[in-house]
């Protein structure tokens, strides 16, 4: 590590930026955001800096730096120009006299340089690389930018208006690591990243006055995350989903999550199989039901992990109904349904202005095992249907909706592990589909699409999976 990242108070720093091209344009944008005071010294200004000096409330000189008493009354310096051996001794000068010194594009010339910032104050997240490629810190910023919701400043100014009180409530060091860690990852954090803020600081005086009865009382109910996992990719997991995922104590998971998603979960957490495929429930419904309240009213975070969305076809209402019934917390996070991912992978629009006008999802497997479904409605020409767990009853879906007046000739999709890298994509004919699965030994999960937009698949396909290689 060649460079150490230290933090400065802005109110008790003052810039002198030296150069005023388009980088000290830059970075005086950046320091006046953060507070800092600054003054600039050139032979010529790019356009717009001068504004930004002088609405801060700083000077612009035009002239060339001449020796180290420009510097007085300065404990930032900034070597902007376009030469190097003014910028060189710019550096020499400032170090001498024990100040800060950052040359643009030579960082070893200087003794600091600046990092990519994420700003969620009074949170703030520098990265740094020794000044190898400043592009590369840009990439990484907005990578994890994405993973830092902009409601962790709040969250961090909630927390730290009560750090004295918390101080004072519990004298141990230990004791107050262990309030914090339940604060910042349970129910007052959430609270926060859903824009309740009164209910989170609630609950945060709450969780304050039961801590002087002891911190076993202090957040005792757990919490239950319904999650969408989506179709297989990992790549398609909301970010609140992956989010929740790295705070959960255990994640229920069934046979639809993905390898891909479940690499996503930490190694520390307890992992609990309930996988359900058709006529082998390694746990029943009721089960999952009953284990989810258990885990919660342990005081655990339990993340309960769904192929696709749980709310289309995923018993999801079932299970968050047996939680409201016990009085357990939960939240639910969307997911990817399979029928979007995987005709997306496909290169199938759902829907299309001169193919469909409606898309319909169906479930191929009924309560009691049986296809028994409204064919009239489904025989519509100008519709999409999406059989979800239809494998089974495939021949029988394709003869009823051909006995009910649908074309056997209808464009027809078959969708084997869609989105991941073993996916596959049979096409073919709404009549001929039951003789070309028995000879291609289709496996499961697989999605079945009905439509004339399946006739786009050449077309649009762009996803290509190992089995296309």
């Amino acid at each position: 590590m060649n460079f150490f990242p230290l933090f400065h108070n802005t109110k008790q720093l003052k810039a002198l930026l030296i150069g005023g091209g388009t980088v000290a344009k830059r970075r005086v944008k950046s320091l006046v955001e953060a507070g800092i005071a600054c003054d600039l010294i050139a032979t010529a200004v790019a356009e717009g800096v001068t504004e930004l000096v002088e609405g801060a409330g700083g000077n612009v000189t035009i002239g060339a730096y001449t020796s180290d008493e420009a510097m007085l009354g300065y404990n930032l310096i900034l070597a902007l120009t376009d030469n190097r051996s003014v910028n060189h001794q710019v550096a020499t000068d400032a170090k001498a006299m024990g100040l800060l010194v950052n040359v643009a594009d030579f960082p070893d010339d200087g003794n600091i340089i600046f990092g990519a910032i994420i700003d969620r104050a009074p949170l703030t997240i520098a990265i740094n690389n020794g000044g190898a490629s400043p592009v590369l810190s840009s990439i990484l910023r907005q990578q994890l930018e994405q993973f830092v919701p902009k409601a962790y400043g709040q969250l961090a100014r909630l927390v730290g208006a009560y750090r004295t009180r918390v101080k004072e409530a519990l004298p141990s060091t230990t004791e107050r690591s262990i309030f914090w860690h339940q604060v910042l990852q349970g129910p007052v954090a959430e609270a926060v990243f859903s824009g309740k803020h009164s209910e989170a600081e609630s609950l945060l005086k709450t969780h304050l006055r039961e801590a002087n009865n002891g911190l076993d009382k202090v957040m005792s109910n757990g919490e239950v995350f319904l999650i969408g996992a989506g179709p297989g990719d990992p790549d398609l997991l909301t970010l609140r989903a992956f989010r929740l995922l790295q705070k959960a104590d255990v994640v229920l998971y069934d046979a639809l999550v993905s390898d891909g998603v479940m690499a996503l979960v930490p190694e520390s957490v307890e992992r609990v199989y309930v996988g359900k495929r058709r006529a082998n429930h390694s746990v029943p419904q009721t089960g999952i039901n009953q284990l989810l309240v258990d885990y919660a009213k342990q005081g655990k975070r339990v993340a309960r992990l769904k192929g696709g969305d749980p709310f289309i076809f995923g018993r999801g209402g079932e299970e968050i109904e047996t939680l409201a019934e016990q009085h357990v917390p939960f939240q639910v996070v969307p997911g990817i349904t399979a029928a979007s991912g995987c005709s997306a992978y496909s290169g199938i629009p759902l829907t299309h202005r001169n193919y469909a006008q409606s898309v319909r999802f169906v479930t191929g497997q009924l309560r009691d095992g049986s296809v028994d479904l409204p064919w009239p409605e489904l025989v519509v020409e100008g519709q999409t249907l999406v059989f979800y767990m239809g494998l089974k009853g495939l021949p029988i879906i394709c003869e009823r909706l051909i006995s009910n007046g649908m074309d056997e000739k209808m464009p027809v999709a078959l969708i084997e592990k869609g989105t991941t890298q073993d996916q596959r994509v049979l096409v073919s004919e709404l009549g001929q589909l039951p003789t070309i699965i028995k000879e291609e030994q289709v496996m499961s999960p697989s999605l079945f699409v009905v439509g004339r937009v399946v006739s786009l698949h050449d077309k649009l396909a762009w996803f290509t999976s190992s089995r296309d290689v």
